[in-house]
């Protein structure tokens, strides 16, 4: 019996992907960690755009090494970036002016990640996430403002049809100190809170992916967000939702993913056309590439 067990692990083991952490969706994370001594290096760009008046358009970009310590923990750095251009559209208390920047250091993050399940060893994957961030920019407006954030996650992984089809399911909670520096010359009686503020927001996320050829795989992915702030309570929520293409090799990996706001709520500013959409925070669409390089 042991010996049918053993080899069963094996040929699933075999039909899944080659590297392990390899991230098969643009927005939600498999429970799957580094073998130990192992490295890999990511490039993330994502594009937001639209929020319905006007023209928005920013630019995320995340450059990440990660290290597997031990076959079930991994530790991992980040330098992020921000572009932002923004043009007749301003939004009480977020959106101050018109901006065009180039490509800045936006903050960096450090975080860890630990494996208790193997979605290939014990039939059931699940992981524990935690991260820590100093932000330098507002990732809306592209303005000033110092940010600290800590975010935990736990991420959960099953492969079904012997790794063919692979689920992936994510809850996670955010915590962020915030503090925006004094803006000169702003329209008369506009909002531009320069007094330290805390956010919490719960994250929910799940997805479903395909491998139709060797190496290739194709699926979607759903991201539900809920955030509230020290002096409004729930400030937004949003649906996010929308199709992954994923392609691995041996050492190196590429997923592309397009996101489209389905529904969210929450404040809105005035004159915002889309009523069923938060689209102060948020933008309607998002696009996000991701590579990975194994070493």
């Amino acid at each position: 019996m042991r010996k049918h067990v053993f080899l069963a692990a094996g040929l699933l083991a075999a039909a899944l992907p080659a590297v392990a952490d390899e991230n098969l969706f643009g927005y939600v994370r498999g429970s799957e960690v580094l073998p130990k001594g192992s490295g890999e290096f990511y490039q993330w760009v994502t594009q937001r755009n639209n929020k319905g008046s006007g023209h928005y358009r920013a630019v995320d970009t995340k450059t990440e090494v990660e290290y597997g310590v031990t076959d079930r923990f991994q530790v991992s750095a980040e330098v992020n970036g921000l572009a932002v251009k923004s043009q007749g559209l301003l939004i009480n208390g977020y959106l101050p002016k018109d901006i065009d920047s180039n490509l800045r250091l936006q903050g960096f993050e450090v975080a860890a990640k630990y494996n208790f399940l193997s979605p290939a060893k014990d039939d059931f994957g699940l992981s524990a996430y935690t991260s820590f961030e100093y932000g330098r920019l507002d990732v809306h407006s592209g303005q000033k403002k110092r940010e600290l954030e800590f975010e935990a996650q736990l991420q959960a992984q099953k492969y079904f049809l012997e790794g063919q089809l692979t689920w992936v399911g994510n809850i996670g909670l955010r915590a962020a100190h915030e503090k925006r520096q004094a803006i000169a010359d702003l329209p008369e009686g506009f909002e531009w809170p320069t007094d330290p503020e805390m956010e919490i927001s719960t994250k929910i996320g799940t997805g479903l992916s395909y491998r139709f050829a060797p190496g290739w795989y194709a699926g979607a992915e759903a991201l539900f967000e809920n955030e509230y702030e020290t002096e409004v309570g729930q400030e937004r929520w949003s649906i996010f939702g929308g199709p992954s293409l994923h392609y691995g090799g041996k050492q190196w990996w590429a997923t592309l993913t397009v996101f489209r706001q389905l529904r969210g709520g929450g404040e809105r500013y005035d004159g915002q056309p889309a009523k069923q959409l938060h689209l102060i925070e948020r933008t309607r669409n998002e696009l996000r590439l991701k590579v990975g390089y194994n070493f």
